[in-house]
């Protein structure tokens, strides 16, 4: 038994982030099922429906994901006639994602999906964006210092 009150499980701050964040991305899958959508392909649809056309590069930047993860991702979501790969005119090197038809048509039942989750949640909605926007700074500054880790 440890001597270490900060070695229990229920006072880990990771340890209830990976809990919530595997319940909440169990809960995704089970609705995101009747679309036939993965999660990590809803995540990279969230990016396209904020911003269509955007550079895969910077897709991998707003998802924090390398392009071995991502590229299969994007390959199933082209699949499934959900994105086009576009090249730009002026300089070839760039790729961009563009909406289908059928994944903007998608937008409005995601929409409600994500109602769904936010529901389940329990958290009136100033508690939700409250924890919102501290798991959010939060992964902000844990960014920031890996930047600065990584700098040294």
């Amino acid at each position: 038994m440890s001597q270490f009150e900060n070695l229990k499980l229920d006072k880990q701050l990771c340890f209830a982030l990976y809990s919530a964040t595997n319940n909440i991305t169990r809960l995704y899958r089970s609705l995101l099922d009747e679309y036939d959508l993965t999660y990590p392909q809803y995540l990279v649809l969230l990016v396209l429906w904020e911003k269509d056309g955007i550079a895969i590069k910077e897709v991998m930047k707003k998802l924090n994901l390398d392009s071995g993860t991502l590229s299969p991702i994007i390959k199933r979501l082209q699949n499934a006639g959900m994105v086009e790969k576009v090249r730009a005119d002026k300089d070839e090197r760039i790729v961009r994602l563009l909406l289908t038809d059928k994944a903007r048509k998608l937008e409005p039942k995601i929409a409600k999906v994500q109602e769904q989750v936010a529901c389940q949640t329990a958290l009136s909605s100033t508690e939700f964006f409250e924890l919102l926007e501290q798991l959010n700074t939060l992964a902000g500054n844990l960014s920031q210092r890996g930047q600065n880790n990584n700098a040294a």
